[in-house]
């Protein structure tokens, strides 16, 4: 008998829209929300808004606001006064889990509030209390994600650290007994509280995660300190961008590509295909978001560090996306933040195949300079090799270099490093004919004054 499959959890979003945004803003903000939530397996059922000059204090939203919110999640819309109890009052329905109703007849309600804003853990708290659901601010939805797509050690060590550091002030006390006790050899300290030692633990815990990816990342700047003498491009850009569809288009890797946000968090280095000499590595770097965990930035930072060292940044943006200048404004501040703002950056406009005659014109006066493409087109892919192979070659020079028998390594560096042109032999050595960068040549005939 053929299993039916289960339904998704439901969820309910809920936006404020603040003095100097707009509502377009806020409601292609919540569409980008109601994406981060398809990513987590949400369904979405629909969003709440309202205008405020500030987020109420409480619980983000105003008292009628509140009720039309739990009037989606079977809550009572008002925050209890006192101290929360674990268990409701007798003579008084709990939601039920998931949103699922008491009543079989009852709409299945939303299990699930997703707010476009940072909360305080009382507001969370609050929220909770009143609909009776799960409140997931957008910095928790974002770390829930980054968690559910790490796959190797070193973005599993960043996010768990970012996701503690999340946590840390939002733990509570759990009360039962706990709440003061004496201490001793390896427990609380005196007049230590259940809480301050779930504190301490989750400090105590990011120090051996950070410890332990200080050693990895180290590593990681020992591989990339090698490939500085190799020339390197980074693909940024906005989630979803499409960074590693042109990832695999240029450099055949069969690198992960999904039509979801975050698909991509652990950074890809390729050579450029078909090869050339000197090889040219490309490499996909995690992508960017609104309002991305201050957390998250600081833990992946040296993941980002590609982009920081890349000769060339090849800045993508979804073309055929509504919101892409603020998608690009977004890149461009975490850029700066990163100091990844100063070198050769191009802009890639990606998706040209779904964009129309009108708005494929209206881009190219917007950004004259821009490279309007599709990763999907063999022609285009082709076009932008050639102009990155072009960007390297343009200022390279030729030069004679004699290499004795004794010091034969040279002539494998030559081969990684530049482009031979000539290799010949006489009784004194390899005789090369090379073309590189000035600075390639000068490395090459270091190599050869050495020991």
């Amino acid at each position: 008998m053929r299993e039916t499959a289960r339904p998704r959890p439901r969820a309910i979003l809920l936006g404020v829209e603040l003095p100097g945004s707009s509502h377009a803003e806020l409601a292609s903000s919540l569409d980008e929300l109601a994406r981060l939530g398809k990513t987590l397996g949400l369904e979405i059922v629909g969003r709440v808004t309202q205008r405020r000059a500030r987020l109420a204090a409480s619980a983000v939203v105003g008292e009628g606001k509140l009720r039309e919110l739990a009037a989606f999640t079977g809550g009572t819309g008002v925050v209890p006064s006192g101290a929360p109890h674990a268990k409701q009052p007798e003579g008084e329905d709990e939601p039920t889990p998931d949103g699922e109703a008491a009543d079989g007849d009852a709409p299945i309600r939303a299990g699930v509030v997703l707010v476009d804003h940072e909360l305080s853990p009382s507001q969370a708290r609050n929220l909770e209390r009143a609909t009776g659901a799960r409140v997931l601010d957008r910095s928790a939805v974002i770390l829930a994600i980054f968690q559910r797509h790490a796959r190797s050690r070193e973005a599993r060590l960043q996010v768990e650290i970012a996701r503690l550091s999340y946590e840390a002030p939002r733990l509570r006390e759990t009360g039962g007994g706990r709440d003061r006790e004496g201490g001793g050899i390896g427990g609380r300290g005196v007049g230590e509280s259940a809480l301050e030692l779930d504190r301490r633990k989750v400090r105590d815990r990011i120090a051996e995660l950070r410890a332990e990816l200080a050693g990895i990342e180290r590593e990681s700047g020992t591989r990339r300190k090698r490939r500085q003498q190799q020339h390197t491009v980074a693909l940024v850009g906005y989630t979803n961008a499409g960074k590693s569809s042109w990832m695999r288009a240029l450099t055949g890797s069969g690198v992960l590509v999904a039509d979801e946000l975050f698909a991509t968090l652990d950074t890809t280095v390729r050579a450029l295909q078909p090869e050339t000499r000197p090889r040219i590595l490309v490499s996909d770097t995690v992508g960017f978001i609104k309002k991305l965990p201050h957390d998250l930035v600081a833990s992946f930072r040296s993941t980002l560090d590609e982009a920081r060292e890349g000769e060339l940044l090849v800045h993508v943006v979804d073309a055929s996306d509504a919101a892409l200048e603020a998608q690009v404004e977004v890149t461009l501040a975490v850029l700066a933040e990163l100091g990844a703002d100063r070198g050769q950056r191009w802009m890639l406009l990606n998706k040209a195949d779904r964009l129309d005659s009108a708005t494929r014109e209206r881009l190219a006066q917007r950004w004259p300079d821009a490279m309007l493409l599709s990763a999907r087109d063999p022609g285009d892919v082709a076009a932008l090799r050639a102009r990155i192979v072009a960007f390297f070659q343009r200022d390279r020079v030729e030069a004679e270099i004699l290499v004795p028998y004794a010091k034969q390594r040279v002539v494998g560096e030559a081969h990684a490093t530049s482009q031979v042109l000539a290799e010949t032999h006489d009784e004194l050595g390899t005789r090369l004919r090379v073309r590189a960068t000035p600075q390639a040549i000068a490395r090459l005939r270091a190599s050869l004054e050495g020991p």
